[in-house]
């Protein structure tokens, strides 16, 4: 019976609970919930620089599957590392409801929307109680925290930055209300220095030039030339010729290049006698309209003379166009023992543009009857073409 007993004591104790059970739901009572923590969805921290020990923007965004209610908060956790805030404080900081910009202040005082300080490397974002902010379930929040933000709208008031610590992976835990957690990890890694060489092109071309051709606007060449040879054929009193060689250059030099000419004297003859540098052999410098020799008896510099000009029209540093090859042209110097500037251009070319990768420069030598007789005036022409870097 004693068994009997013990049996009857246990059934009636089960179906006591039983009874209780349907006692609960027929009054109503309600039953009893389980609250289960949720992660974080599409956790990211995009950092501005992710260069070891320097100052970083961060830009934090998550999706909340339980939302975060008035009242609660959102904690993000920068211990690890760990990443240094500084001077980083409210006003650094700004929180986005999706598209909303909320206003952030140091604490929930007056009637701002969310509060945000940091302690230990932990930032918590409140989201005052009563003010009315909260987020959504899956809400997308936002946290920008650096110079990107921009404090409820107001720009310049972020001035401070996150320092990244030395280089490694670090994690970043987030809590978001009272439920919804996650994790995301950021890589501090060394800047990449980038380097690379380009090998220096460079090519410089002389060519001729046949008859009839124009030269800076106003003349005509009156003979052919070749690449290593100018010749004015028989010179008559009275009559000007003129001839010219083209210029060629390619180069990828950044700041172009410079191209002189140089005579290694006037136009000599066996005999002695010369025909003297433009005008009347006073060498000019500065470019003139062309003149014909003034013949003096017994001034052999008067006798004859000749010179040179250019089409290029940005010579010199300035850039500048002393033979007038953008207007009328007809402008000459004298040929020189001292280099003259005939062709420049201040950045790369491939060699097909007038006045950038090609020019034109002419020679033209007149004398008058008083220029003494010889078969053989000669004189050595130099190019240099220099490429600046």
């Amino acid at each position: 019976m004693h068994r009997t007993s013990n049996s009857f004591s246990i059934l009636q104790a089960i179906a006591a609970t039983v009874t209780m059970t349907i006692l609960f739901w027929s009054i109503g009572l309600p039953s009893l919930q389980f609250v289960e923590a949720a992660n974080v969805l599409t956790l990211s921290d995009t950092l501005s620089d992710s260069a070891p020990s320097v100052a970083s923007n961060h830009e934090i965004t998550f999706v909340t599957p339980s939302g975060v209610a008035n009242g609660e908060t959102i904690t993000i956790d920068f211990s690890d590392g760990p990443f240094v805030f500084g001077s980083v404080d409210e006003t650094d900081i700004d929180v986005l409801d999706d598209s909303s910009n909320l206003t952030v202040a140091a604490d929930c005082s007056g009637v701002d929307e969310v509060s945000a300080s940091s302690t230990s490397g932990v930032l918590t974002i409140t989201f005052c109680s009563g003010d009315g902010a909260s987020i959504p379930v899956n809400g997308t929040t936002t946290i920008l925290i650096g110079t990107n933000a921009t404090f409820g709208g107001d720009t310049g008031d972020a001035d401070a930055q996150i320092t990244n610590p030395v280089a490694g992976s670090y994690e970043i835990p987030v809590t978001a209300g009272s439920s919804d957690t996650g994790e995301t990890r950021v890589a501090i890694v060394p800047n990449v220095q980038v380097t690379a060489s380009v090998d220096t092109r460079f090519t410089f071309t002389v060519s001729g030039v046949a008859g009839g051709q124009t030269v800076n606007v106003a003349d005509i060449t009156d003979g052919s030339t070749s690449a290593t040879e100018i010749n004015f054929g028989e010179l008559t009193d009275g009559n000007a010729s003129t001839t010219a060689q083209d210029l060629q250059v390619e180069t990828n030099a950044q700041n172009g290049f410079v191209v002189t000419v140089t005579a290694d004297s006037q136009l000599v003859s066996t005999s002695g006698a010369d025909i003297d540098g433009f005008r009347n052999g006073n060498f000019d410098t500065t470019a003139v309209a062309w003149e014909a020799p003034s013949p003096s008896l017994g001034d052999d510099d008067t006798y004859g003379h000749w010179g040179l000009t250019s089409d290029d029209p940005t010579l010199g540093s300035g850039l500048t166009d002393p033979f007038d090859a953008g207007g009328a042209g007809d402008r000459f110097v004298s040929a020189s023992t001292t280099p003259v500037e005939v062709f420049r251009h201040n950045g790369p070319t491939d060699g097909t543009v007038t006045g950038e990768g090609t020019t034109r420069v002419g020679y033209k030598v007149e004398i008058s009857a008083l220029q003494e007789a010889a078969d053989d005036y000669t004189a050595t022409l130099t190019y240099v073409a220099t490429p600046v870097f």
